[in-house]
């Protein structure tokens, strides 16, 4: 966490007393050195600690950054069955800091950046993993309508609408040709599973790393980063996280691959589908090698749009950019040995 200096604390402050019912006295604005997308900011101020989370500066592709969007289905979980933080105020457009930020509670936990969990000992490390496919499952029984989210996006034929939105969103941030991805999207095109008519809102980047856990027990206290969330198909959710089995674990990924995990005290993945199963009372999954080629895909046309933003000087953590960048081209290659399994 480094000390903001492209936030001035006056103007935020005054707003933030203006809105948040008790905010008084911010004195200090650091920022969150984590996180890819939209900058995140601890606020300390006389009535306690806040977090805040904004627009990136510069140029955004469209539908990009909604932290409207973030902040709507918080607020929405709130008092689910699904942890979040407490929301607390939305800006506008034309804010105190000249772009669309929301502030929510602090929560003091743990986050756990490594998905092998090294920092826990063995028999702890199964309940994470548990905790964290309760909390998936209790999103996709959630009813969007009954939250007031019956419509936070299109209901249905969500793979195919993915698929062409994130097919143009790498082509506007493609830096250089890349021929997995190229062949990798007319795979997906032409495997494209027909709509089974299942909708649920969707977190969009489930993973061990956008959750903050209690100090001294696997529970998780809030899911976070909600910026990709919609309404779809639950599977893109499950799939998504369970890449983490399957990305090695001596890169940058720090996935689950080629460790031993049943002596790391981690399930296998057929052990968290099963899990999953079992608690949404699903038989079977079919197609379950093209929901993991489309995540694959998925992952690395938001790297790219990271990279992107990195080149031209909008990324919010720029070295970091630049690192996962590179792995766009394992993730495609990844994702064409599965259609190569598949067939």
């Amino acid at each position: 966490m480094s000390k903001s200096n492209d936030l001035d604390a006056g103007p935020l402050g005054a707003e933030l007393e203006a809105g948040i019912k008790g905010f008084e006295g911010l004195r200090e604005i650091s920022k969150f050195d984590t996180g890819q997308s939209n900058p995140t900011y601890l606020l300390k101020a006389d009535s306690g600690a806040y977090v805040l989370r904004a627009k990136p500066h510069g140029q955004l592709l469209k539908s990009a950054h909604q932290v409207d969007r973030e902040f709507r289905v918080m607020q929405a979980l709130s008092g689910s069955n699904v942890p979040v933080p407490q929301m607390l105020y939305l800006s506008k457009e034309d804010s105190s800091i000249g772009r669309m930020f929301f502030v929510m509670s602090y929560l003091e936990g743990r986050i756990f950046w490594q998905p092998d969990l090294p920092e826990c000992d063995r028999d702890e490390r199964g309940p994470i993993y548990d905790a964290m496919n309760a909390a998936l499952a209790a999103l996709h029984d959630v009813d969007p309508s009954a939250v007031g989210l019956g419509d936070f996006g299109k209901p249905g034929s969500y793979f195919e609408r993915q698929l062409s939105r994130w097919s143009k969103q790498y082509k506007a941030s493609e830096t250089q040709p890349n021929r997995d991805m190229d062949a990798l999207i007319l795979w997906l095109e032409k495997h494209l599973p027909a709509d089974d008519g299942q909708v649920s809102l969707v977190h969009g980047d489930y993973r061990i790393d956008n959750m903050i856990f209690a100090q001294d027990k696997p529970e998780i206290l809030a899911v976070l980063d909600w910026e990709l969330s919609t309404l779809g198909h639950p599977l893109a959710d499950l799939a998504y996280q369970c890449m983490q089995w399957r990305l090695p674990h001596n890169t940058g990924f720090r996935g689950l691959g080629g460790l031993d995990r049943k002596a790391l005290g981690l399930p296998s993945e057929e052990d968290y589908v099963a899990a999953y199963c079992r608690r949404r009372q699903i038989e079977r999954i079919e197609h379950w090698s093209f929901y993991l080629a489309f995540s694959f895909f998925r992952l690395a046309a938001i790297l790219q749009g990271v990279l992107k933003r990195a080149l031209d000087g909008n990324a919010s953590n720029p070295k970091r950019a630049k690192e996962m960048g590179v792995a766009v081209p394992v993730l495609a290659a990844m994702a064409m040995q599965l259609t190569r399994e598949e067939a």
